[in-house]
């Protein structure tokens, strides 16, 4: 068997952009970490300074060069943009953790259904509004009306983690309220969104079809907690080199398998990372050499993804300003009286119930993933996509300002509600 190699011209060409990108995404996620905005922000300007609406303007052929050297020089880029999405699903799901505190039970369950079913319901009637001027050419009704209502309603458990972390928050009763209410709002949509491609690249299917991909999404995710209750009874022992080769078997050989029956590598490769966790939850020495992937997925394949996203961003072209503004001022709205009404359902502080709101607003990682993903398939176009990703930047950014300065105003704001 042999393999079609690139010409050494071509190689070159790969790497320098490789490395562009990674330099840009690294220097504007420290520049943006500097003024205690979130990286991952910084690292999508990263790419977006290097777009069309960036150097693009002022040196396009240098650019051209760089970006589209040779014809299949794009399908090379994305490979390393899905291995991006990919590691960025497996390390979601290997952080994912949903705890029940009987004294949060009340917040968490009215915080998911205000924030998820009745910010999105009031969404839905708003969805005509922006349906011609946002749909793909390969979305239709449902996908594009699904898509639309995951972006009213979806939170950030990445960046809020970061958020906490940053500030000094992450231990307190508010950290833990908001990231086990995200973790079961982002799984839901994680379904939703597994259906929506489904619909998007399938034609002809019909309710009865996507009622069977939907038990079967969630089938496999019972499948998964199944599996990784009975390993976690195994006792066995392995070195680190060997757990991973065969993590990472596990990986690709799901991603592949799964995908000829509808499930998309992005829910996938959350199951696996999620099955690994609970599989190692008796192997903490295995658990914390994770981190090792973990590390090596930030430093290299994630940037290079976010970098990906921000140089497909354009403004200035096929980009509405006003629509843009709607749709922002839309979503976070929306989502900040869904969460403020439901949590009118229980005892605490109308500060606490602002503090809610605002933070359940940060779309940050997962609407990022909505966004490329539903852009990568054709449910949207490519000014719904830049609209996303800007109201996700905004978003995120609001979040982390806001519970800085409560905190510097009041310290114990996030224990006592």
């Amino acid at each position: 068997m042999k393999f079609e190699s690139l010409s050494p011209e071509n190689i070159s060409i790969i790497f320098l952009s490789l490395g562009v990108l990674l330099f840009s995404s690294f220097a504007f996620g420290k520049l943006f970490t500097l003024f205690k905005a979130p990286k991952v922000i910084g690292e999508i300007f990263g790419g977006f300074v290097l777009g069309a609406s960036g150097l693009y303007i002022f040196a396009p052929d240098l650019l051209m060069d760089i970006f589209n050297g040779f014809n299949e020089q794009g399908k090379i880029l994305n490979i390393f943009y899905q291995l991006g999405l990919i590691f960025l699903m497996f390390i979601a799901g290997f952080n994912t953790q949903i705890s029940f505190e009987k004294q949060n039970i009340k917040i968490i369950s009215t915080l998911f259904l205000g924030g998820t079913f009745l910010s999105a319901g009031v969404g839905y009637f708003f969805i005509d509004y922006f349906k011609e001027s946002f749909i793909g050419i390969k979305g239709n009704d449902l996908s594009f009306d699904l898509v639309f209502l995951i972006a009213i309603a979806v939170t950030s458990i990445p960046v809020i983690s970061k958020i906490f972390f940053d500030i000094g928050v992450i231990k307190t009763r508010f950290a833990s309220i908001v990231l086990t209410t995200s973790t079961i709002q982002d799984l839901f949509l994680w379904i939703l969104l597994n259906i929506t491609i489904n619909a998007a690249t399938n034609q002809d299917l019909t309710l009865m079809s996507n009622l069977k991909t939907a038990f079967l999404t969630l089938f496999l995710f019972i499948a998964v907690k199944i599996i990784s209750h009975f390993f976690e009874k195994i006792s066995f022992r392995m070195n680190t080199i060997d757990f991973f080769t065969l993590s990472f078997v596990v990986l690709f050989l799901s991603i592949a398998f799964l995908n000829m029956i509808h499930i998309n590598p992005m829910y996938t490769s959350f199951l696996v990372g999620f099955l690994i966790k609970n599989i190692l939850n008796n192997h903490q020495e295995l658990r914390e050499k994770v981190n090792g992937i973990s590390d090596m997925a930030f430093s290299f394949f994630i940037p290079i993804y976010f970098a990906l996203i921000g140089i497909q961003l354009n403004i200035m072209h096929e980009f509405s300003f006003n629509m843009f503004i709607f749709f922002l001022i839309l979503a976070c709205l929306l989502k900040f009286l869904g969460c403020y009404i439901g949590l009118n359902f229980v005892k605490i502080s109308n500060i606490s119930r602002i503090n809610f709101a605002i933070t359940m607003n940060a779309r940050g990682g997962p609407g990022i993933v909505l966004a490329s993903v539903a852009y990568y398939y054709q449910i949207i176009n490519v000014s719904f996509f830049t609209t996303l990703i800007l109201t996700v930047l905004i978003s995120s950014m609001m979040a982390g300002y806001w519970l800085r300065y409560q905190k510097n105003k009041n310290i114990n704001i996030f224990s006592e509600f």
